[in-house]
């Protein structure tokens, strides 16, 4: 969802958060379909990051025809390919250092920007649209040699039944395991009416035949076999790490503790390049 609906608390009262509580109850009350349309472009509009980025030497652009609109991908290297998927206002340019690393050893890296993100065509972007177009550049395909994912685009990865992904190894950076209750909570949190929030996922839903309350990465990744590395830093504000420790308990889960490297900067980390070291030499 939009970082707009992020706020700071001030002091013990959060005056804000009430306001908008108020505000967007009443708007909902007065003139119902636009304020459903307001909430739509609120909760479901993602920062395009408009800062550039180097990219790597050899990189190949190629769009992708999808019932999303076009999807970018971004394939560096030969080899068997390792598909990677960005988070939440993120883009493929943040797996830049990774994708070189997979290509230095021997593997094709393939990135792709979601839907309303990077270079993707799209106005709104959520979790069945990202799941949407996973499957859809996959189609694209022969085969995989294994899935990368940071944030959100944990969900995505955990959340697909594409049969390319079974049993192949998951690469997982500061996920999001606990996807409903994390986002449940920042709604909360923001004051936000919950009533035209449950509107506008109950739309989601309807179109998508993906309903809220089946998506579960954690319990995904607890019924999956697949050899599985977490990489994910202790002071996450963003994504639990408490709910990546529970899922190391799993025997085909192992996780790679980080420190003081966030929700971001962990995407550029020696540890990162470890995990996925350890997945290749295990496939």
């Amino acid at each position: 969802m939009s970082s707009k609906i992020y706020f700071k608390k001030q002091g013990g009262v959060n005056v804000r958060r009430k306001l908008i509580n108020v505000a967007s109850r009443i708007h909902h009350k007065l003139a119902p379909n636009h304020a459903k349309a307001f909430a739509k472009k609120l909760l479901l509009t993602p920062v395009r990051p408009k800062r550039q980025v180097e990219e790597p030497a050899g990189l190949k652009r190629e769009p992708v025809l999808t019932s999303e609109g076009q999807i970018m991908t971004y394939r560096l290297g030969s080899g068997p390919t390792w598909v990677l998927g960005h988070g939440w206002s993120g883009s493929s340019s943040q797996f830049f250092p990774l994708m070189e690393h997979i290509a230095n050893a021997g593997y094709t890296a393939l990135a792709f920007d979601n839907p309303a993100h990077g270079e993707s065509e799209g106005r709104f972007g959520h979790l069945p649209a990202f799941v949407s177009a996973l499957d859809q550049v996959l189609e694209k395909e022969p085969a995989i040699e294994g899935v990368i994912a940071h944030s959100m685009g944990g969900a995505m990865v955990l959340e697909s039944r594409n049969p390319c992904l079974q049993n192949k190894p998951v690469l997982l950076v500061a996920p999001v395991l606990d996807y409903v209750d994390n986002l449940v909570t920042t709604v909360e949190s923001s004051g936000f009416s919950m009533k035209l929030f449950q509107e506008v996922i109950d739309e989601i839903a309807d179109s998508y035949q993906y309903s809220l309350d089946s998506i579960d990465p954690l319990k995904r990744l607890t019924s999956g076999h697949a050899k599985t590395v977490i990489v994910h830093d202790r002071g996450d504000r963003f994504a639990s790490f408490a709910t990546s420790e529970q899922a190391s308990e799993m025997p085909h889960v192992t996780l790679i503790a980080t420190e003081g490297l966030g929700h971001g900067r962990i995407l550029k980390s020696e540890q990162l390049r470890q995990g996925f070291d350890l997945l290749k030499e295990a496939s």
